[in-house]
C-alpha cells in the first residue's frame, strides 16, 4: 500500500506548525534566516536547508474576479515515483520502501548535489559543515513514526482494542507535519483513498478548486497531493517538466555503470569532505585560543 499526504492549500492558514513540529520530531536545530521576498514568495526560511525540511511558502495571487489572495503551500521532499533524484546519484543513497516513500541513506552522500540540480522541488540539500562528511539532508516522511511498534495502552486499566486503538495508532503512526496542522489542511493516509478524497472535495465545491489534484500523475505520481483554489503554476508547484529522455544518459545506467559520472563525483565529493575537515577543525582550533 502506498502512503500520501493530502495538502488542501485552501485551508492553510500559513501558521507553520508543521515546520515546527518537523523540527522538533527530528531534533533539527534552529538557524539564522533572512525575510525572503522573490519569485512572489515572503517566506521565512526562504527554502529548505540541512536543518530545515520543510517550509511553508507564501503567495500573493490574483483571483478570477481581480482580487488579491494569499495562498499557503507546504513544501517539502514530494516522494515522487520517477526518482530523478536517484537517476543521476553516484553512490545509490536513495532507496524506495515497500509504502512508496523515498528514503535515504545519508551517510552514503559524497556531496556532489547532483541530486539537487535535478529536483525540480528544490527539496533536497546538503550538510557540509555539521559533520564529517556530507550528509544529504531531506523529508523523510517520518517514517520511525510510520513504522514504530506500538506498545500496549491503557485506558482505565484496561487494553485500548479496536476502534479505539486503530485511532491511537493512527496519529502516533502519522508524520509529525500533519499531526501538528490545526486547520486540518495536511491528511495521512492510503494514496489512493486520498485521492478519492480530494476528487469528492473538487466535485462537492468545483467553485472553490481548480479540477485537478497535483501530484496524482506528475513525475509518475508523488507522495504529496496538493489542492488549490488558484493555477497551480502560481503558487510554486511546477505544471511541466523536463522530458525524462534528458536525464537519461546520466541517468540508471550512467550511475551504475561506474564510469567518468561516477569517478568524477566521488574525487569531488572526497575533496569536498577534505575541505569541511579542514575548515571545520580550522575553527575549533580558532576557538580554543
Amino acid at each position: 500500500m502506498r502512503v500520501a499526504c493530502l495538502v488542501d492549500t485552501t485551508r492553510c492558514i500559513g501558521c507553520r506548525s508543521c515546520q515546527v513540529a518537523c523540527k522538533q520530531a527530528h531534533g533539527l536545530e534552529a538557524e539564522e534566516t533572512k525575510f525572503f521576498a522573490a519569485g512572489g514568495g515572503y517566506q521565512n526560511p526562504p527554502g529548505v536547508s540541512a536543518y530545515t525540511r520543510t517550509y511553508v511558502s507564501n503567495h500573493e495571487v490574483k483571483t478570477a474576479d481581480g482580487r488579491l489572495k494569499w495562498v499557503f503551500v507546504k513544501r517539502q521532499c514530494m516522494h515522487c515515483a520517477e526518482m530523478r533524484c536517484a537517476e543521476v546519484c553516484a553512490p545509490v543513497v536513495f532507496h524506495r520502501t515497500p509504502t512508496g516513500v523515498v528514503a535515504h541513506e545519508a551517510d552514503k552522500c559524497i556531496g556532489c548535489s547532483a541530486c539537487i540540480d535535478e529536483c525540480p522541488f528544490g527539496a533536497l540539500a546538503i550538510d557540509y559543515w555539521k559533520v564529517d562528511t556530507p550528509h544529504l539532508r531531506k523529508c523523510d516522511f517520518c517514517l520511525t513514526r510510520q513504522t514504530a511498534k506500538i506498545d500496549e495502552v491503557l485506558l482505565n486499566g484496561k487494553p485500548l482494542s479496536g476502534a479505539a486503538l486503530a485511532r491511537h495508532k493512527s496519529s502516533f503512526q502519522t508524520p509529525a507535519c500533519a499531526k501538528a496542522c490545526p486547520a486540518d489542511a495536511i491528511q495521512f493516509g492510503p494514496r489512493d483513498r486520498l485521492l478519492a478524497e480530494a476528487k469528492q472535495r473538487i466535485a462537492a465545491a468545483p467553485q472553490s478548486y481548480v479540477d485537478h489534484v497535483y501530484g496524482e500523475k506528475e513525475l509518475g505520481g508523488t507522495g504529496w497531493l496538493y489542492l488549490a483554489a488558484v493555477p497551480f503554476d502560481q503558487i510554486g508547484l511546477p505544471t511541466s517538466f523536463p522530458a525524462r529522455s534528458e536525464f537519461e544518459e546520466m541517468g540508471a545506467a550512467g550511475r551504475r555503470r561506474g564510469g567518468l559520472w561516477a569517478t568524477v563525483s566521488g574525487a569531488a565529493g572526497t575533496l569536498l569532505a577534505g575541505a569541511c575537515w579542514f575548515f571545520k577543525r580550522r575553527d575549533e582550533v580558532r576557538n580554543s585560543n
